[in-house]
């Protein structure tokens, strides 16, 4: 997905009076790559990282869905100064990575990423996210597959997909920062058993669900998730006020 799936999101933060960016994982979205650089893990992190030095400054609550999540938690590893804390929404970060992908020749990768962007798998994907069909089921499919027909899409996933990936299993015992999982309980995609696993990993986290809600909590309930995030950010409101931590989401894809 890209910035565009905060679109019902981001108005919502804005209006509780916090500073959000919601930004485009080098790779991914709508990256401008008229000069593709290489699009591996390394370079995802560095790209976000010079992102937040040059704009940001100051410790940020880091939020990833699905494999955005992955991204936050390579992310807060080796950045730690960078991040206050971090929101998993959907967390998809058990995958090894396409391991099988980095042996394949690369013709081979061209054509999973064409099936990828292909209108069938989308509606597919699109039906999965979801827990009920929404009225504007047809705009997602369209709106999500938007940033795959960019000229310079297709030369990046297979960039990241033969490089391996992520694979941050190991590390999740490693966070140090206070983290909200947060999950739709119909979610058709990530199977919720993995939440629970992940809460059990990650060393100061609550778990959080969102009722009669998918993949997506985010577009499907936005100000279900929206209240969530506000009560994790408000049980640190003194910690906020010695000036400790900073308020501004950051709201990564993956």
């Amino acid at each position: 997905m890209a910035s565009t799936e905060w679109r019902y999101t981001y108005p919502l933060l804005e209006e509780a009076g916090l500073e959000a960016w919601a930004v485009d994982i080098l790779g991914w979205g709508f990256s401008d790559l008229a000069t593709r650089p290489p699009c591996d893990v390394a370079s995802k992190r560095e790209h976000l990282y010079q992102f937040w030095k040059s704009y940001i400054k100051r410790p940020m609550v880091l939020v990833g869905p699905s494999l955005g999540a992955a991204v936050a938690i390579d992310f807060s590893i080796n950045y730690p100064e960078a991040v206050s804390k971090l929101i998993f929404i959907g967390a998809s970060v058990y995958s090894e990575g396409p391991k099988d992908m980095t042996r394949m020749p690369k013709f081979v990768s061209y054509a999973g990423v064409f099936i990828l962007k292909s209108l069938p798998l989308r509606f597919l994907a699109t039906r999965l996210a979801f827990n009920k069909t929404p009225n504007e089921f047809f705009d997602w499919v369209q709106i999500g597959r938007l940033h795959c027909l960019l000229p310079w899409w297709e030369d990046a996933t297979v960039d990241f997909m033969i490089r391996g990936g992520y694979n941050v299993i190991r590390q999740i015992k490693q966070v140090k920062h206070k983290c909200l999982i947060m999950w739709g309980e119909d979610d058709g995609i990530i199977s919720s058993k993995l939440a629970y696993r992940l809460h059990q990993e990650l060393p100061d986290a609550i778990l959080r669900q969102v009722r009669q809600c998918g993949h997506i909590p985010h577009v499907e309930k936005p100000r279900e998730a929206v209240k969530l995030v506000l009560e994790f950010l408000e049980r640190d409101k003194a910690e906020k006020a010695d000036g400790a931590s900073s308020v501004t989401p950051v709201l990564t894809n993956g």
